[in-house]
C-alpha cells in the first residue's frame, strides 16, 4: 500500500484598505469562503479564507500589515504596486471565462481578458486593493 502524503496548510497575507469591501469582493467574485471566529464587525478576525485544502488567504488591514512588518525597513506597497501574482486554477477555459465574469460583476478590474497565451489559457484580475490574480486553466 503507497504512503499517504499529507502537506501542512501554506497561507497568504495581502493587505487590505477595508474588511467589509474585502470580504464582500472575495466571496462575491471567487466564491471563497471565510472561516474563523466573529470579530465585532460580524466578520471572521482574522479575515481568512480557504482557497483550497492547502491553501489559505489572510486580508490584513493596512495598519495592521504595517505593525506585523514591525521594524523590518518593510513597507506595505502603494495601491496598484504587485510585488507578486496569485494564480487560481480552474478547469477548463470556459471556466476561466466564468470566474472572470464573476469577479468582473463583483468589482474587479479585469487587466487581461481570457485568452490563450503561450503557455496556457488565463486572464488576470485585480481585487479593489489592487492585488492581482492569473486566473488559469489547472495546470499539474
Amino acid at each position: 500500500m503507497a504512503e499517504t502524503k499529507t502537506y501542512p496548510v501554506a497561507g497568504v497575507a495581502l493587505p487590505i484598505a477595508d474588511r467589509q469591501r474585502a470580504h464582500d469582493f472575495y466571496v462575491a467574485a471567487l466564491g471563497l469562503e471565510a472561516v474563523g471566529p466573529i470579530a465585532s464587525d460580524g466578520l471572521p478576525e482574522p479575515l481568512m479564507f480557504v482557497v483550497n485544502g492547502h491553501l489559505r488567504l489572510v486580508l490584513i488591514p493596512k495598519w495592521g500589515f504595517n505593525h506585523v512588518l514591525g521594524e523590518s525597513g518593510h513597507a506595505v506597497a502603494e495601491p496598484r504596486v504587485a510585488e507578486c501574482l496569485l494564480r487560481l486554477g480552474q478547469e477548463s477555459d470556459d471556466a476561466v471565462r466564468a470566474l472572470v465574469d464573476r469577479a468582473r460583476a463583483a468589482g474587479a478590474d479585469v487587466v487581461s481578458e481570457p485568452a490563450q497565451q503561450g503557455w496556457g489559457f488565463e486572464s488576470m484580475v485585480a481585487d479593489p486593493d489592487g492585488h492581482l490574480w492569473v486566473i488559469a486553466t489547472h495546470v499539474e
